[in-house]
């Protein structure tokens, strides 16, 4: 896990300066508010954590709380000191991720905010994987693990070769493939064919792929391309 940036927001001089040096200790990068006004003011797009408190100066935390969520889904700890079930419901309304009663362990306080940030990246890398099995463009959307292709969300069938030379020339978008590439990528190198039957696959792909044929773009004397603007 790369340095995250934690907003510390207490405003008890001696446990803000002890929460904070303790997540310093711990690499992340810190950034302190001491009253809820401070802690709208300095919360940014590059805050991965939230330590709030719910009694502070200006404005209380339930309100901060309410107007990061205006902007962001940012992980949030809350302390208090009071730990009544009207507060916690209250923070879980506002979509709090978890508590912290007041006098706590700090070393408690880090394990909940490391295994937060850990969910947040498996998230997120769980997201990433997912959109690289997905190639759209043009309207065209192209399912690998599904082997389903759609144009504007309606599913059209393809042959299993004509769908491999698609995925190859999606994945590939904007670059001229030479039909011997394809043969060579598509038919493996065992294949002793010529290239026409390269031209006779791509000649059935664009009309199944009807008003969205103008994607595969013959390159003279080359090859094709994928084409996308």
């Amino acid at each position: 896990m790369n340095n995250k940036t934690v907003l510390i927001v207490e405003d008890e001089e001696k446990i803000n300066k002890m929460v904070c040096d303790y997540f310093k200790f711990n690499k992340f990068e810190v950034i302190s508010a001491t009253d809820g006004m401070e802690a709208v003011e300095k919360f940014n797009e590059n805050v991965d954590l939230v330590i709030l408190d719910i009694m502070l100066p200006k404005l209380d935390g339930f309100t901060v709380l309410s107007r990061i969520r205006k902007k962001s889904d940012v992980p949030v700890i809350m302390l208090t000191a009071r730990g009544e079930d009207e507060d916690i419901l209250m923070g879980y309304e506002l979509k709090v991720d978890d508590y912290m009663i007041k006098p706590f362990n700090l070393d408690i306080l880090i394990a909940k905010a490391k295994v937060l940030l850990y969910r947040i990246d498996s998230m997120v890398k769980g997201a990433d994987k997912g959109t690289e099995d997905i190639l759209k463009y043009n309207g065209v959307k192209l399912d690998k693990l599904k082997m389903q292709v759609y144009i504007e969300e309606e599913e059209i069938e393809l042959e299993p070769k004509q769908f491999e030379i698609l995925k190859y020339l999606m994945e590939n978008k904007n670059i001229v493939i030479s039909r011997e590439k394809l043969l060579e990528e598509k038919w493996g190198y065992d294949y002793y064919g010529n290239t026409r039957v390269v031209d006779a696959q791509i000649k059935k792909l664009r009309k199944n792929l009807k008003d969205k044929s103008y994607c595969i773009k013959t390159v003279f004397g080359t090859g094709y391309k994928f084409d996308v603007e």
